[in-house]
């Protein structure tokens, strides 16, 4: 018989966090795309004066990614997933499935990661967009020259990258990290422009063929800017003393 990783979640909660103040389950899981080899991400909510550490284990024979976070601990990740654009740990406490809810604290938790969400994200400094326009346009460049096959998978990624990263600033769009999480979110961000970054993406390194990957690419450059070759300089300011 199957085992529910519903049910898997709510015994590893009671087994081994029986003093939670929360426990979110969050990923394919809550997400409802869970199949027989899923991993379970779980987010714990602890007293202040335990760890904040994230950690790998195997329970009932699936593996899960535990998450977990003193309070302090959780305004300090929340601040450092805002500044990397990528508010991974706001989905999760966003929207995942509560386990544990003691007095109120796993909702006081998502109401912080949903005004973060919320809130979201200030344009990148110009000086920063001009230099992520420049990398792209010499990216796209180096993927339509590229005569060897490996030498072009390896730029084609970079080229997918360049430009969901300039497209995600574009529409003030998280990241959600690497990964997997970056096709999701580039879909959800533009549906349009990132369903053609990805299929050409997928092209190039499939059959070779950079055209659709560079043509989608040099579509997001038109949106930010354009590309950008001579009159690209910057100063190297030193480390700070």
């Amino acid at each position: 018989m199957d085992v529910d990783p519903l049910d898997q979640a709510r015994r590893l909660a009671r087994d081994r966090f029986p003093g939670a103040l929360a426990v979110i389950l969050a990923g394919s899981t809550a997400a409802g795309r869970v199949t027989a080899s899923s991993d379970l991400d779980i987010a714990v909510l602890v007293e202040d004066g335990d760890e904040t550490c994230r950690e790998t284990i195997r329970f009932e024979g699936r593996v899960v990614e535990l998450f977990i976070h003193t309070r302090a601990g959780l305004a300090e990740l929340f601040a450092r997933d805002v500044a990397a654009r990528r508010a991974v740990l706001q989905a999760m406490y966003a929207g995942g499935l509560v386990l544990v809810d003691k007095d109120g604290a796993a909702g006081r938790a998502r109401a912080l990661a949903e005004a973060d969400l919320r809130q979201g994200l200030p344009a990148l400094d110009a000086d920063t967009v001009e230099t992520k326009r420049y990398g792209l346009t010499d990216a796209v460049d180096d993927l339509v020259d590229a005569a060897d096959p490996v030498e072009r998978v390896v730029i084609a990624g970079s080229v997918l990258t360049g430009a969901a990263e300039l497209l995600f600033d574009h529409h003030r769009a998280w990241t959600g990290g690497s990964g997997k999480w970056l096709p999701r979110r580039l879909l959800e961000a533009d549906p349009e422009r990132g369903t053609a970054l990805l299929e050409g993406h997928l092209l190039a390194c499939t059959t070779g063929d950079p055209t659709a990957l560079a043509g989608a690419a040099s579509h997001v450059l038109d949106l930010t800017g354009g590309p950008l070759r001579e009159g690209y300089r910057r100063t190297w300011q030193g480390a700070p003393g």
